[in-house]
């Protein structure tokens, strides 16, 4: 069996993968030892909105908006007591109808196309699930385990197993990349290690089923909950906004295992309900909070992604969603090498781009979750009977939540800087927290969203590969076009003089990748064009 990509592992980092290569008319065979639409983990329940834009170019993002959560059902972040308990604050998330029109809230001034989603993985990926096995030219192999790979100069032989019929089968590919979890079999064959805090925490994690709890919780309703009391500190989260919900019991530095205490107790306290309400478990999801980072993410024509390059407390939900940043950055990078637009350098801006963005979201988690392991440490004895202390329980919880659900720097404000294909011209790119950035234009962030005056984002007018936005119809791009044309790089050029347009806008030209990152700006074409474009393919 041959392909031009083989993806291990089919979660949403290898399914996101797959689509964007195959819209790029990549050949893939992705290999996944579940069954096909075995329900995976209740994991992930974000969508951030940097993964929808790209989720909108694929054409999944409205398929993905329309399921989850009741279309009414409020994405807000609630602190009590307990779940059914007195209310500290909230941090208000519209609902997924108000999604695109609401206002006012901490993250509806956010300038992307495509907000945020609140969607558990159980519903999330069954939809990428299926979008991708109808594409053509993408081949899944189910209950199919790859147990070895050899490389050579021209690619990479997988040896597979037939989970069901113990029947043995080489896959050929010019590429492979494994999307294969915390554990991934790919990253131990390639010698990347996984470095920093192996243990941050350990949270008693259970999906319950319990009708009756909807019914005792005051309203309005929330998607998370944050129980705050001094017998139990614990998250609750809306699965289907009727009776599946997910309890994290985040247990204290004193309990170092995850029986340390009881669990139905332990449920119990941070619902706020008695021995006399009745809940079913349906499955134990206990995970360990960690900070890793593998020390390379590549070896020749073998690549990592997603949780199998990096694991950390899923604080801001962004675990899943850096996976799949990584997938969507080396997606275009291996198109251009199989499409031989790309030379060889271009994939090493893949390591040199994710591995310090991937290092640097960890810090940002690990240092978050230092902060939230303090505070439920130092719930006070009488916070369900004193309102003072609830009233400066609420102003903490809020301030130092507000950023990790509302993350408005870890979306956007990440940069690029160490890229062999991205040219820098001295402005260092702005600073950025988790909850906050500032808008730039500094090759190496991602170009300002705006809207184009047919409607559509400026996204949505990006062709394949790179697109160069002319703001002053004065400036001659032929020269570049033409060098772009002669090395068989693709360039769309895209008329924009007049346009209304964010002020990070300075200069007369701008060179996006089609994954909307800058990759050059200026008033004029260079001098030596063929240079530049060189540089952007990765030959130079």
């Amino acid at each position: 069996m041959t392909t031009d990509v083989v993806i291990v592992g089919a979660g949403p980092v290898g399914l996101s993968l797959a689509m964007d290569l195959q819209s790029r008319g990549v050949q893939v065979t992705m290999a996944e030892t579940r069954r096909y639409a075995e329900p995976p983990n209740v994991k992930c329940n974000h969508v951030a909105a940097r993964t929808m834009e790209r989720f909108r170019t694929l054409g999944v993002a409205q398929k993905l908006r329309n399921a989850g959560l009741p279309p009414d059902h409020p994405n807000d972040v609630a602190f009590r007591t307990s779940v059914t308990g007195l209310e500290l604050t909230r941090i208000p998330i519209p609902s997924r109808e108000h999604r695109y029109t609401a206002t006012g809230g901490p993250d509806t001034w956010w300038p992307t196309p495509e907000p945020p989603h609140r969607i558990n993985q159980l519903f999330l990926e069954p939809i990428l699930l299926e979008h991708t096995a109808s594409l053509p030219g993408v081949q899944l192999l189910n209950r199919t385990q790859v147990t070895s790979f050899e490389q050579d100069a021209s690619g990479v032989t997988a040896t597979a197993i037939d989970l069901d019929t113990g029947h043995e089968r080489r896959i050929r590919g010019r590429f492979l990349v494994g999307c294969d979890g915390g554990s991934s079999t790919v990253r131990k064959a390639i010698g990347a290690k996984l470095e920093g805090t192996p243990v941050i925490q350990r949270v008693q994690s259970t999906y319950i089923r319990a009708p009756g709890l909807l019914a005792r919780i005051p309203q309005p309703r929330a998607w998370s909950y944050y129980s705050v009391n001094p017998r139990r500190c614990g998250t609750v989260f809306a699965i289907d906004g009727y009776e599946t919900w997910l309890v994290h019991n985040h247990l204290n530095p004193s309990e170092p295992e995850f029986d340390s205490v009881d669990r139905d107790w332990s449920i119990r306290q941070i619902l706020g309900v008695g021995e006399d309400f009745q809940y079913d478990v349906i499955s134990k999801e206990d995970w360990v909070g960690r900070r890793l980072v593998a020390d390379r993410f590549r070896d020749r024509n073998v690549f990592i992604a997603g949780d199998a390059a990096h694991l950390w407390v899923p604080y801001a939900g962004y675990g899943m969603n850096a996976g799949i940043a990584d997938a969507l950055n080396l997606s275009w990078l291996l198109a251009a090498r199989l499409q031989g637009w790309g030379g060889e350098r271009i994939l090493d801006a893949y390591e040199a781009e994710r591995q310090p963005i991937t290092d640097q979201v960890s810090r940002f988690a690990m240092d978050h979750a230092a902060k939230m392991i303090k505070a439920r440490s130092a719930v006070p004895a009488d916070i369900e009977t004193n309102a003072a202390e609830r009233e400066r329980m609420g102003r903490e919880a809020y301030e130092l939540n507000v950023q990790q659900f509302c993350c408005a720097g870890l979306n956007f404000g990440y940069f690029y800087d160490r890229s062999p294909i991205i040219v820098r011209d001295g402005e260092t790119p702005p600073e950025y927290t988790m909850g906050d950035f500032t808008e730039s234009t500094v090759p190496g962030c991602r170009a300002p969203h705006f809207w184009l005056p047919d409607g559509r984002s400026l996204y949505d007018a990006f062709g394949k590969g790179y697109t160069l936005l002319r703001f002053d119809g004065t400036a001659d791009v032929v020269p570049l076009a033409s060098a772009a044309a002669a090395r068989g790089m693709p360039l769309t050029v895209l008329e924009l003089e007049g346009v209304e347009r964010p002020a990070a806008y300075r200069h007369k030209l701008l060179l996006c990748r089609d994954d909307q990152h800058v990759a050059w700006r200026g008033d004029e074409v260079p001098s030596d064009p063929a240079a530049l474009v060189q540089r952007l393919c990765g030959d130079a």
